[in-house]
C-alpha cells in the first residue's frame, strides 16, 4: 500500500495534494486547465505569458498582423483577469497560481495584474526573481515560489530577499533538464548526470534547510506516481508536473489532444530560444519547417521578452517566439510551436484532469 500524498502549505494556502500543474503559455495552461486542476484539489497555475490571445485577442486593443502590438497588448490584464474569473468559476476558493516568467519585458506590471486577478501565489522562473517581492508589497497574502535549477541560484536569491525584503521564498520549484519549454541549465549540461534532478533535489534539499525548512518542488521529468513518490523520498515536499497535463481534454490549447498521443521521442528536441536558454519543443510547425529553409519571416510585433532585444536574437534562430507560441495556441500546426517535456512521446491517449489526478494520487 502506498502512503496517501500529504497536503501542501505553501504560505499561507494550503495544497491538498501536493502537486503543481506547470505554468504553460502561451495559452495551453488558462482557465480550463488551472481552474480543473485546482478543483481537484491540486494547485492550478494560469500562465500569465501571451494573454492577449485569449478567446482568439478579443480582450486586444491593437493588433498588428492579426496579432497583439506591443507588451502592453501581448500581456492583456484585462484578458487575464477574464481568465482568472473563469478559472474561479470551476475552482472556487480553491488555491491558483500564476506563473510569469522573469525575462518577460513588463515583468513586475504583470506580477501586479496576476495578484489583482486574484492569484494566491506566483511562481517565477526564466531568469533569477531577486526583485520579484517588490512587486506583491501591497498583497501580503500571495505566497511567492522561484523556481531555480542549482544550489547557487537558491542562495543568491534567498540572501537578496533576506537583505532586501526580509523575507525568503514561501517555497521553491527545482526543475531539472528533462522539462518542456526553457531550460536553465547550457544546452551541453541537460545531458549531464551530475545536472539531473535526482542529482539536484538533495542539495537544494539541503539548502533550503538553511533558510527554514522552505519547501522545495521538484519539477522536470516527473511522469508517474512512482516519481512522484521517489521525489518525495529524496526531501521534496512536492512536485510541479507539465508534460503530462498536455494530454488532458481541459488543456487549454487544444492541438496538443490531436498531436501528442502521435509523437514519438525523436520527434522532441532541444532547439535553441530567442530567450537565450535552450528549450525542449516538437519537431514539428515552425520548427518543421526551419529544417526546410522555409520558415516564416521573423516580424517583432509583440516585444515580449526582454532577451530577445525586439527581434535581434529570433532572427538568429529564425523564428519568434511570441508569433510561434500563440500559433500553436491557435491551432497553427504548420507554423505553431509545441513545446514539450521529454516524456512527451508517453502520452497514449488522453485523459481528463480528474482521470489523471486519480491516477497519481492513487497510484
Amino acid at each position: 500500500m502506498r502512503k496517501p500524498l500529504q497536503p501542501l502549505k505553501i504560505g499561507k494556502h494550503t495544497i491538498k495534494i501536493p502537486i503543481f500543474q506547470g505554468g504553460m503559455g502561451v495559452g495551453i495552461s488558462w482557465d480550463e486547465l488551472a481552474g480543473n486542476v485546482a478543483k481537484e484539489g491540486a494547485l492550478g497555475i494560469i500562465s500569465a505569458v501571451g494573454t492577449g490571445y485569449y478567446k482568439k485577442m478579443h480582450f486586444v486593443e491593437k493588433l498588428v498582423h492579426n496579432k497583439p502590438f506591443e507588451t502592453i497588448n501581448f500581456y492583456s490584464k484585462t484578458a487575464l483577469n477574464e481568465i482568472f474569473a473563469n478559472a474561479r468559476k470551476i475552482c472556487g476558493s480553491n488555491p491558483l497560481g500564476a506563473n510569469i516568467l522573469h525575462a518577460i519585458n513588463d515583468y513586475g506590471r504583470v506580477v501586479r495584474d496576476a495578484c489583482e486577478a486574484g492569484a494566491n501565489i506566483i511562481v517565477t522562473g526564466a531568469g533569477l526573481p531577486t526583485n520579484m517581492p517588490e512587486f506583491t508589497k501591497n498583497f501580503p497574502d500571495v505566497a511567492l515560489v522561484p523556481i531555480v535549477s542549482s544550489v547557487k541560484a537558491l542562495k543568491i536569491i534567498c540572501k537578496r530577499w533576506e537583505e532586501r525584503y526580509k523575507r525568503v521564498p514561501d517555497a521553491v520549484v527545482v526543475e531539472g533538464p528533462l522539462s518542456g519549454g526553457h531550460q536553465g541549465f547550457k544546452y551541453e549540461d541537460c545531458f549531464k548526470p551530475e545536472f539531473q534532478l535526482e542529482s539536484i533535489v538533495p542539495q537544494i534539499v539541503q539548502e533550503a534547510k538553511n533558510w527554514g525548512n522552505i519547501p522545495v518542488i521538484a519539477a522536470g521529468g516527473v511522469w508517474d506516481r512512482d516519481d512522484i513518490d521517489k521525489f518525495l523520498s529524496l526531501g521534496a515536499s512536492g512536485v510541479q508536473m507539465g508534460t503530462r497535463f498536455l494530454g488532458t481534454k481541459e488543456c487549454d490549447a487544444k492541438a496538443y489532444q490531436e498531436i501528442m498521443p502521435h509523437i514519438q521521442e525523436a520527434d522532441i528536441e532541444l532547439v535553441k530560444s530567442p530567450v537565450g536558454y535552450p528549450a525542449r519543443a516538437l519537431r514539428i510547425g515552425v520548427l518543421k519547417r526551419l529544417e526546410e529553409g522555409n520558415a516564416p519571416k521573423v516580424q517583432c510585433v509583440s516585444n515580449c521578452v526582454a532577451p530577445c532585444h525586439r527581434g535581434v536574437e529570433a532572427k538568429k534562430v529564425g523564428y519568434c517566439i511570441a508569433d510561434s507560441l500563440g500559433k500553436g495556441h491557435l491551432g497553427d500546426k504548420v507554423e505553431g510551436l509545441y513545446f514539450s517535456g521529454a516524456n512527451g512521446y508517453r502520452i497514449q491517449k488522453i485523459i481528463s484532469v480528474k482521470e489523471l489526478i486519480e491516477e497519481l494520487t492513487q497510484g
